[in-house]
């Protein structure tokens, strides 16, 4: 049996957050399982190469897209903002100046109105924000992440916690931990995890009622040579009661390539049926739309679903729309879980979860609970 003082669950921000924090109070014993192949849990961030594979990983380009989450805001998620600034990242405003697009039904025209900025200013990170999961790495021992490693079980025992994985190159392992922070959403741990003995009935309902920001989601990008919608004055913002993609957003790099990303209104079953070369093809069709002709015509276009991402969703997540919600209980108060169990997940964020932000906060909180 191996042993670490410290087992974290999910290399997302959280977990390498987590990590970067223990170092700085002086512990250096742990371990990361992250079940995907890379860190960066819903910090998915690909170059126009990548998005033809979806192959997660160091991206050598400055032409990158976020398909998990594209914003943050330093204005007023200082804690975030402090970060990136420490790590030595550069960010810039999202671009937003020109007028928007509506679609308020198939039967009518699309309606141009003037578009609003965002108060403060949403603002991206150069590289995209797997620069962020990027720099804290270099900051660990990367020994310390081990990836490919699905966390099967959790077991009380006298000694503390044991954690089982496994990898499909090596096997089942077992470790011994005298704390297990889970940097993953709660219900994600509450339906993937077999905890013994069982959590607490309250905690496991709350965790499991705790939806998981980005699992009904999901993200169409689309690649182009030039911005010409800035051309004829617009910003690339679109809103539309007609679909697929019920918000559209200009997410072209500054001196870079120019690009176009939306949400998909369509629920997340309603995807399935059309598959994934129709939706496509949709989206295609609403982009020409709004923008003309040229929109039909993308360099490299790819849709990602986090409904479909079982490092991400559970079936639970197949239906409604996720919105940031209030944060479940991070941990049990009696019983053998007490002390031993800590959520530092974003979805356990007291002031954003859900947002990167509430990454770190609740990473924050969570080691300052252990009294370490």
């Amino acid at each position: 049996m191996r042993t670490a003082k410290i087992a974290i669950v999910g290399a997302g921000l959280s977990g390498l957050y987590a990590a970067y924090r223990l170092e700085q109070i002086g512990i250096a014993d742990y371990r990361i399982f992250e079940a995907r192949p890379s860190p960066g849990g819903r910090v998915l961030t690909l170059s126009s190469a990548q998005m033809t594979a979806l192959k997660p990983g160091n991206v050598a380009t400055a032409d990158v897209f976020d398909f998990g989450p594209s914003w943050f805001w330093p204005e007023y998620q200082e804690q975030l903002g402090q970060l990136v600034e420490t790590l030595g990242l550069d960010y810039y405003e999202q671009h937003e100046t020109g007028d928007m697009l509506v679609e308020r039904s198939n039967q009518g025209p699309v309606m141009r109105m003037p578009g609003y900025r965002s108060a403060p200013a949403s603002m991206r990170i150069s590289g995209g924000m797997g620069a962020l999961i990027e720099a804290l790495q270099r900051r660990l021992d990367r020994e310390r992440i081990l990836t490919g490693q699905i966390v099967r079980r959790l077991r009380r025992t006298q000694a503390g916690v044991e954690v089982d994985t496994y990898g499909d190159q090596s096997g089942e392992t077992t470790w011994q931990a005298t704390h297990v922070l889970l940097a993953l959403p709660p219900r994600l741990a509450q339906a993937t995890i077999d905890f013994s003995p069982p959590l607490p009935d309250g905690l496991s309902r709350s965790w499991q009622q705790s939806a998981t920001w980005m699992a009904p989601h999901a993200k169409y990008f689309a690649t182009y040579e030039t911005a010409f919608w800035r051309d004829q004055g617009l910003s690339g913002a679109g809103r539309s009661a007609v679909g697929p993609m019920a918000e559209i957003h200009d997410a072209s790099i500054p001196n870079g390539q120019a690009a176009l990303f939306g949400f998909i209104g369509v629920p997340a079953t309603a995807r399935r049926a059309l598959g994934e070369r129709e939706l496509l093809a949709l989206c295609r069709a609403q982009l020409a739309r709004l923008f003309g002709p040229m929109a039909a015509l993308p360099t490299a276009e790819l849709i990602k679903d986090w409904a479909a991402d079982p490092f991400t969703a559970v079936e639970a997540d197949g239906v409604g729309t996720a919105q940031h919600a209030a944060a479940p209980p991070r941990a049990a108060t009696s019983g053998p879980w007490a002390g031993q169990l800590t959520g530092v997940g974003s979805e356990w964020s007291l002031q954003f979860p859900g947002y990167l932000a509430g990454a770190i906060d609740a990473v924050d909180r969570g080691i300052a609970s252990l009294g370490i």
